[in-house]
């Protein structure tokens, strides 16, 4: 694929939290490494009065914060703030867009646009960079979440962009298809003939999906308790997940042919119908407990109110075409849970005939656990025969096969998923990016679950903060025979 690297990046929502958590120490990192285009220049824009050399001090507080301790290089650091500027503007009114295009400068060279602001603010914003010659055909502009809360929303936001950006010039961004893990999917899945052929309903019992969070609201009481788990994590980040696991192979890398694939298994989702919805999903909320050690409020209590938003999900999923039918895909999130991590577990299907048994020999069937985060590994579980001489039976036990991505690639920096979106963003790779019609499958999906809570008058039953969620979760699975991997 040819790059064409911009010139100019803006960023919008510059003095947010995700600004001095992420992105700057991101681009910060791209410059360190000498990634970043010679001479491109970095405009942050935002609410806050700042000028260049307040944000410019700004910038220099958030990397003194959040970078890692060998990462500060005082004379790197400046060096990356002399490429960046600032122009305060209010996205609500189009008047202060033509200070920013002036600001920015020719953008001849092209101009890379990062977007984080509320949705109500979309549509203003859209047309405020169009009034102000900053959407042309060598602009493009990438999208952070949320972008709406239902199908209708998201549409609407979409058409906003689509006035003014086509497609091509639009980069959605989901955090998740950052981590390098994640992209090692499609590494683990089209690059080793081990798994491909056994990589379906014929050979693949259940897959589970989990991100946990030991975090409660954490400052984001207003949002969170709009979106709720559901539209927080499953419609984006674990769907996702869900299909990459589940796509057919793509022929080639590229952001076409991945993306196509993808949308396929999620035009594959069954419905999840209003009278499936109660046994089919499982949501919660958290109470008072303990997590690791500490004894923590419970939802209602962190609020300050009640409220009947749910914090946790769980899912049983299908996938309807031929490689999936009959393997359920279980998918879990929730807040205030025993340990932080996300992890993808693919159990496989017990072999066919034991020979063991006769003997004393118990099998488990093989599990691949992709571990996503803290830790960045790939695990196989196989079955070994423990050592001795056998005279009151043969002994099996699970075993792992580990491959650690941080032992394995220790020369390699673990980098931020966005130092890798932001690279793409300015050089114009979509592959880990989502596409419309993506994110349209992925709320239609959604939003028929929900409709189907509304309908039922589903609530979330009370979980204990430090548990695994509410005990339904467990019987959504053990009633298929199946178990949550839990570390």
């Amino acid at each position: 694929m040819t790059r064409q690297p911009v010139a100019k990046l803006l960023l919008f929502g510059a003095t947010g939290d995700l600004a001095q958590r992420m992105l700057l120490p991101s681009l910060f990192g791209l410059h360190a490494d000498g990634l970043l285009p010679d001479g491109l220049t970095i405009t942050g824009t935002a609410r806050s009065d700042h000028d260049d050399d307040s944000y410019r001090a700004f910038a220099a507080t958030a990397l003194a914060t959040y970078l890692p301790a060998d990462r500060k290089d005082e004379a790197v650091i400046a060096s990356f703030i002399e490429r960046i500027g600032y122009q305060a503007l209010d996205a609500s009114t189009i008047e202060g867009f033509a200070e920013l295009a002036a600001k920015i400068g020719d953008i001849s060279g092209g101009l890379a646009i990062f977007l984080s602001t509320a949705p109500s603010l979309f549509r203003a914003t859209i047309k405020g960079l169009e009034s102000a010659g900053l959407a042309g055909a060598n602009v493009r502009i990438g999208l952070e979440k949320p972008l709406g809360h239902d199908l209708a929303s998201s549409c609407e936001i979409n058409d906003a962009v689509a006035e003014v950006f086509n497609e091509e010039q639009t980069f959605r961004i989901d955090h998740y298809l950052g981590k390098e893990t994640v992209q090692n999917i499609l590494a683990l899945r089209f690059g080793n003939t081990l798994f491909e052929p056994i990589w379906n309903a014929r050979g693949i019992d259940n897959v589970q999906i989990t991100i946990a969070e030991t975090v409660g609201l954490e400052g984001r009481a207003g949002y969170y308790d709009g979106s709720g788990a559901m539209r927080d994590m499953v419609q984006n980040h674990m769907l996702q997940l869900l299909a990459l696991i589940a796509m057919e192979p793509p022929a080639r890398f590229d952001g076409t042919s991945i993306r196509d694939e993808k949308v396929k298994v999620l035009r594959s989702l069954r419905p999840i119908s209003v009278a499936d919805a109660p046994a089919l999903t499982v949501t919660g909320q958290y109470t008072s407990g303990a997590v690791n050690g500490e004894i923590v409020r419970g939802y209602a209590d962190e609020l300050e109110r009640p409220s009947t938003t749910e914090t946790f999900v769980a899912i049983k999923a299908n996938v309807d075409n031929w490689r999936w039918q009959g393997t359920p895909f279980y998918l879990r999130t929730g807040k205030r849970l025993p340990a932080r991590q996300s992890e993808i577990a693919i159990q496989f299907k017990p072999v066919p005939h034991s020979m063991f048994a006769a003997r004393g020999g118990k099998l488990q069937p093989n599990t691949l656990v992709i571990r996503l985060q803290p830790d960045e590994y790939v695990r196989l579980l196989v079955m070994a025969k423990e050592p001795g001489l056998d005279r009151e039976g043969v002994r099996l036990r699970e075993v792992p096969l580990d491959l650690s991505l941080d032992t394995q690639f220790a020369g390699s920096r673990r980098r931020i998923a966005y130092e890798r979106l932001l690279l793409d963003l300015i050089e114009g790779d979509p592959t880990l990016f989502v596409r419309r019609d993506e994110v349209e499958a992925q709320w239609q999906w959604i939003d028929g679950i929900r409709a189907g809570w509304v309908a039922n008058d589903v609530k979330p039953k009370s979980y204990a903060a430090g548990s695994w969620g509410p005990s339904a979760a467990v019987a959504l699975t053990e009633r298929d025979g199946a178990s949550w991997h839990d570390d």
